[in-house]
């Protein structure tokens, strides 16, 4: 018997898509420099600054490193053992203390290694490279010098960070800084250019327009998606000239949002001329980063101790202490492509029906299982000693049990299906502060966490109960210390007393289908320039009259009958479309649709992705038959969304 791509899922390995170009280029154009020569070092040293070190992991596996060619890899600040018969690779940042280094390594008459072969993440600065050239003894030396354009964390197959992890209060915080507020404009945009510099793409930039129509009187932090669109968009135009075959015409298209901050009432006030959609976006926008999502991939990192994709835990063995062991849930993992964007209680089905399958199929296998009943992870370990041709896969099958075990446990634990009803019924506008009441005086063992996060979603729908002094009471209800109404103050600037004028919840979809709203727009042509202006076309005040009716004209919104509402996440029916899709069906047949692929579209938002946002470009990708790449600040989970929420009121949120 053997186990199935259909048992396991098979992650896409197409080259073209996003992530797999990265780790390419890695892999050819940077570990193998000397490629074309024939007197070459079989085995090379690679040297790496901490932020380098995170692109590289991000992009690679260490096995492929190894295959490449690297003996060994080194930190460029640490003390190292001088290799002279050996030729060293430095992947760093243009930084001043890292050319030094770099220097230190190679200069004099008894240099570190045999040649160096130097790549910066980003463009180098003329007087660094200055810098390098005065050094005479360190030229011939030099193996190659080039710039990699490759500054970004490739966190998935169609994921991307600038690693801006405090960007939220950097650019839109009550306590401005100008110095940070440049700085994260000006790394940030270089970052995000290196992507389209290693893809050899040029895109069309477009950004969210500020509300104001007054340069001299909009909120500086209105002007944030303009202003990051301009510098890509002066950087990306500067690679025609300085890199070779780079296009000269656009060959993608990128949306710059934010994630909405809307931190003055004179703004909010006007919000009741736009759209009702448009009010739902940004309520969509605000409540997608703390309500419980229910996929097996926000579940991990809700309610796991995981650190970025890494889970450790422990594996019993008889006789002898608990084996500590460390697992990466990422794209190389067959199962955990499959699982990811499914709700938990499918994957959980999923898993046992796997489980169950090969059992029944393999005699040896039911020999180790109890008498024909329902087999514990434990019988797997059994299986795994006894079936040692399948143990990568058992051995991945009885991780996800454990997980989707261990989730469960804590959704029974904490009384998450509860709490999950009425965060959904407040956005529904099916429940109120009736409903909030109830729960926080009948549940005393909820956590502190989870009772904020429901007067966040509660203050974001109904801000007007948090008015006063209201606020404090129900965080008194709540038992919370007072210093976690941070959160809350700076939701009461985000949202606004009237915000409730413009968009009640009843007229709300759950569905945090804004973001696919825009995306499917975008591609089909039909993204209003007015609201979301192209730096290569005149901007929509230039255009006055010109301007199509149809992208002006307000959308109507429709009325939503409670009826027709869908199911809320949690109760999710098995037979829903939603819980039963994946992305394992998508990347199974990835490596011949991806050749059949429209323009790739990247949407970059400003402040922090979510895990659910993540996911909806996977699934639009086929969709639309569109490669659809998502690049963030950061990822955020529900904790450090909050925790930037109570310091962007640090010393007090501003008016304006």
């Amino acid at each position: 018997m053997s186990m199935s791509g259909s048992d396991f899922g098979a992650p896409c390995d197409d080259p073209k898509i996003f992530r797999n170009i990265c780790r390419d280029r890695i892999l050819k154009d940077l570990l193998q420099p000397d490629k074309d020569k024939e007197t070459k070092s079989s085995w090379k040293v690679l040297i790496m600054d901490k932020f380098t070190v995170r692109i590289m992991a991000y992009a690679c596996k260490m096995a492929e490193i190894t295959d490449a060619g690297i003996s060994l890899v080194e930190d460029l600040f640490k003390r190292r053992e001088p290799m002279p018969s050996m030729d060293a690779i430095y992947f760093l940042q243009p930084l001043k203390e890292n050319v030094i280094m770099l220097l230190s390594d190679m200069s004099g008459r008894c240099p570190l290694y045999r040649k160096a072969y130097i790549f910066f993440s980003s463009p180098i600065p003329k007087e660094l490279v200055s810098y390098i050239k005065n050094d005479s003894s360190v030229i011939p030396r030099i193996g190659a010098l080039r710039e990699m354009n490759l500054e970004f964390f490739a966190i998935d197959m169609q994921g991307f960070t600038t690693d801006h992890d405090m960007a939220f209060t950097d650019l839109y915080s009550a306590q401005h800084n100008s110095k940070k507020f440049n700085d994260t404009i000006s790394t940030m945009a270089t970052r995000i250019a290196t992507t389209f510099a290693s893809l050899k793409e040029f895109p069309c930039v477009r950004y969210r327009a500020p509300k104001g129509t007054d340069p001299m009187t909009t909120p500086k932090f209105d002007m944030v998606p303009k202003w990051l669109a301009t510098a890509v968009w002066d950087i990306v135009s500067k690679y025609k000239s300085t890199i070779p075959e780079f296009p000269q015409k656009e060959t993608c298209e990128l949306l710059i949002v934010d994630r909405p901050i809307d931190q003055c009432r004179s703004i909010l006030k006007k919000f009741s001329i736009f759209p009702t959609a448009y009010n739902n976006f940004r309520m969509s926008a605000k409540i997608a980063p703390v309500i419980h999502e229910w996929t097996y991939d926000a579940m991990c990192h809700d309610l796991l101790e995981m650190d970025g994709q890494k889970y450790i835990y422990e594996v019993s063995k008889a006789g002898s202490e608990p084996e500590r062991k460390e697992a990466l849930l990422e794209d190389h993992d067959p199962l955990w492509v499959e699982l990811r964007h499914i709700h938990i209680a499918d994957a959980s089905e999923r898993l046992y029906d796997k489980m169950n399958n090969f059992v029944s199929k393999n005699k040896a296998a039911q020999l180790h299982s109890r008498d024909g009943g329902e087999i514990s992870t434990k019988d797997l370990q059994k299986i795994v000693q006894a079936l040692p041709q399948y143990g990568e896969q058992v051995e991945k099958l009885t991780l996800h049990i454990e997980i989707a075990g261990k989730i469960n446990k804590f959704i029974r634990e904490y009384g998450l299906r509860d709490i999950g009803q009425v965060e959904q019924d407040l956005v529904f506008g099916d429940a109120a502060a009736k409903e909030v009441i109830s729960i926080l005086r009948s549940k005393q063992d909820m956590s502190p966490e989870n009772k904020l996060r429901l007067l966040i979603i509660y203050a974001i729908v109904y801000p007007e109960k948090f008015e006063g002094d209201k606020g404090e009471k129900l965080m008194q209800l709540a038992k919370l210390p007072h210093d976690e109404m941070d959160a809350i103050n700076s939701l009461r600037y985000l949202v606004g007393s009237d915000t409730k004028k413009a968009s009640r919840p009843g007229g709300f979809s759950l569905k945090f289908d804004a973001q696919k709203e825009l995306i499917e727009k975008l591609s089909k042509g039909a993204l209003p320039l007015n609201e979301y202006p192209s730096m290569s076309e005149p901007s929509s005040t230039e255009q006055g009259s010109t301007q199509s009716a149809a992208a002006t004209k307000p959308a109507q919104a429709q009325p939503m009958s409670r009826r027709s509402r869908r199911t809320p996440t949690w109760a999710k029916s098995r037979n829903s479309d939603d819980s039963q899709s994946s992305d394992s069906s998508v990347l199974r047949h990835g490596s011949s649709d991806f050749k059949r692929l429209g323009n790739r579209i990247f949407v970059f938002m400003i402040g922090g992705a979510t895990r659910s946002e993540l996911r909806t470009v996977h699934k639009l990708t086929m969709k639309l038959k569109r490669e659809i790449v998502l690049g963030s600040s950061s990822i955020d989970d529900p904790p450090q969304f909050i925790s930037k929420l109570k310091m962007l009121t640090a010393g007090g949120a501003n008016d304006v």
